[in-house]
């Protein structure tokens, strides 16, 4: 055990976080999510639920700032404008790690799918709610520790 770090974020966990660069991303999803056959690093957490696992990943992975969309979810498929109940966790999750509010991007599914196989890992929940995916693009942290801005990086 690691103080202070949430106990979802395993040895595997960890390792990718710190391993992807500015503009990489992560994919959490369902449990019917097809990872194994997706992803280039899957990580497993089967014991959570999707939201679990991204609060614990968005304690330690700053968001995208230079992008508009950091955050992407999965449009249900035959009503785009839905919004299935675990998104809407999603959206809690990170209105509370992020101190914001944090727009979720919704994309057509095969879109997503074509995201996550190019993602740098893919953590594989628990999660039994249908839609429980999201994509997450680490952010850039500057040399005082903070989340940097493009205006910033410019400078």
């Amino acid at each position: 055990m690691l103080k202070g770090l949430d106990p979802l974020l395993s040895p595997d966990l960890l390792h990718a976080l710190a391993a992807m660069g500015h503009g990489d991303e992560i994919v959490v999803v369902d449990a019917n999510f097809p990872a194994a056959s997706t992803a280039q690093r899957l990580i497993r957490l089967d014991g959570a639920s999707a939201p679990e696992a991204l609060a614990a990943i968005l304690s330690v992975l700053p968001l995208d700032s230079f992008v508009d969309d950091p955050l992407k979810t999965m449009q249900v498929v035959g009503d785009a404008k839905k919004t299935p109940e675990a998104v809407r966790d999603f959206a809690a999750v990170v209105r509370r790690t992020q101190g914001r509010k944090v727009a979720l991007t919704p994309i057509e599914r095969h879109a997503f799918y074509e995201r996550a196989r190019d993602a740098y890992a893919i953590v594989a929940t628990g999660e039994r709610r249908f839609y429980g995916n999201i994509i997450v693009t680490k952010g850039v942290i500057d040399a005082k520790g903070r989340i940097a801005t493009p205006a910033e990086a410019a400078s």
